[in-house]
């Protein structure tokens, strides 16, 4: 353990830059007491670490100083692999980039790794894309991702559920999430998020980006996930469900999962009533009837009236009628 840390001290200081010692210690998650210890040990085996002083201070590294790739461990080669993947790097026009890298890393692993690390291609493919579903198209994706690694601002014409409109936004990054991709960007000093199969042009301007401080991509979607749920789950409806039922609302979404987490399969002929969240009475009808019979609404009463409404107009479109 200790000995992957200081190879970490030595990767940051290098990667980074100068860093302060909370720093340092924050991104190994030990004691500032613990980094100190371990500089000491880096210091005594030979590599150039030296501290400066003062409100700008912190370690860093000789200027010119590089460590090797001997510190890496088959596991974290592999890691690297599985990072380059080929349908979003060639998505991005990064494949031949990705594919030229872990050539190089390869030659520079030690040869008893390399086949390890090339494993990864030929037993683990990741295909993002849902069942019963085509990928996004995004003409404009490449453009998008320069804008993103140039960190230039980028003009594009967006048709969002409302309007299309053109306008000038600072890209700050990419993700993929179920096989769509969606730029993050600050327009008008807010943080704004756009499906790139949505943007009809796009245009690569001269101006710089400008990044909000402290920015982390990954907080910025994990916190916009759960506001987008809690916006779009508004109301709440209790059913019964079967075991087979209760496996069928799992896989209607991430929320209503998360939901029945804890809620433990009736025995077979039984039925457990469990609230989930739903986003409209409209839109739950239509849902919740799919799950029929293994799945029934008790309440809002709205909401079974609004079923059994459907119920009804299925029957009449099929010459039946129901009994009252």
């Amino acid at each position: 353990m200790r000995a992957s840390r200081l190879l970490t001290i030595q990767m940051l200081l290098e990667t980074r830059g100068r860093m302060a010692a909370p720093q340092l210690a924050a991104a190994l998650e030990v004691s500032v007491r613990t980094l100190y210890r371990d500089i000491d040990e880096l210091t005594a085996a030979g590599v150039p670490v030296y501290a400066e002083r003062g409100r700008a201070g912190g370690f860093q590294l000789l200027p010119g100083w590089k460590t090797t790739l001997t510190g890496f461990t088959p596991a974290e080669a592999e890691a690297v692999f599985l990072s380059g993947l080929p349908g979003p790097a060639a998505d991005l026009g990064l494949g031949a980039q990705v594919q030229s890298a872990q050539l190089k890393l390869q030659a520079a692993l030690p040869a008893a790794m390399r086949g390890a690390a090339g494993r990864v291609s030929t037993r683990l493919h990741l295909d993002p894309i849902e069942w019963y579903r085509e990928p996004d198209t995004t003409a404009h994706l490449a453009t998008v991702a320069a804008a993103v690694w140039d960190e230039r601002q980028l003009e594009i014409a967006y048709e969002s559920w409302t309007r299309a409109a053109k306008q000038v936004v600072h890209p700050l990054g990419l993700v993929l999430k179920a096989g769509a991709w969606y730029l993050v960007a600050a327009r008008e000093q807010k943080l704004r998020t756009f499906r790139v199969s949505n943007i009809g042009a796009a245009r690569v301007l001269e101006g710089r980006c400008v990044r909000p401080r402290g920015f982390d991509l990954a907080r910025y979607w994990a916190e916009s996930v759960q506001r987008f749920e809690r916006e779009l789950y508004a109301g709440e409806a209790e059913v019964a469900a079967s075991a087979r039922g209760l496996a069928d609302l799992r896989r209607v979404g991430a929320a209503v999962a998360r939901a029945l987490r804890d809620v433990a399969a009736p025995a077979e002929g039984d039925r457990v009533r469990v609230n989930i969240p739903i986003e409209s009475e409209a839109q739950a009808a239509g849902m919740l009837l799919r799950l029929a019979p293994e799945v029934e609404v008790l309440r809002p009463a709205a909401l079974r009236r609004a079923v059994t409404a459907r119920i009804a107009t299925v029957a009449a479109s099929y010459g039946l009628r129901l009994k009252s």
